[in-house]
């Protein structure tokens, strides 16, 4: 049986920032932070739109987003992985335009584990 393809997910900078093995994404320790819908619309753990994956492969979001999307529920919870020890140098990426942002590089918070996550509702 084939193991299921891992991507790295690249930011500006050309660091590994994420790795997808579709449709689901996880950080740079292997622990599961969002997944992908069909239409490439990241979201978080908890449900909470992030941004989408664009061909570099980067996640990115308008500047001026309002978040007023709705919430979705998310998938079941997933096993960590094993990430490799290398990945291949990030390719060439697209110039961004001044209303597009990197969400690994300027808003990496957004995408935090199930057990830790600042945007997660404070318990009563």
């Amino acid at each position: 049986m084939n193991s299921p393809r891992l991507i790295p997910i690249y930011s500006t900078s050309g660091d590994v920032g994420a790795y997808l093995v579709y449709p689901y994404l996880y950080n740079r320790i292997g622990e599961w932070v969002g997944w992908v819908t069909p239409e490439r619309e990241i979201y978080s753990v908890l449900g909470h739109y992030i941004g989408w994956l664009n061909d570099d492969p980067r996640i990115l979001r308008l500047r001026s987003y309002d978040f007023s999307r709705p919430r979705r529920e998310p998938p079941p919870p997933q096993p960590r992985i094993r990430v490799p020890a290398s990945v291949p140098l990030a390719p060439m990426m697209s110039e961004l335009t001044y209303t597009t942002i990197d969400v690994l590089e300027e808003e990496p918070h957004r995408l935090s584990t199930v057990d830790h996550d600042e945007l997660r509702e404070d318990m009563d």
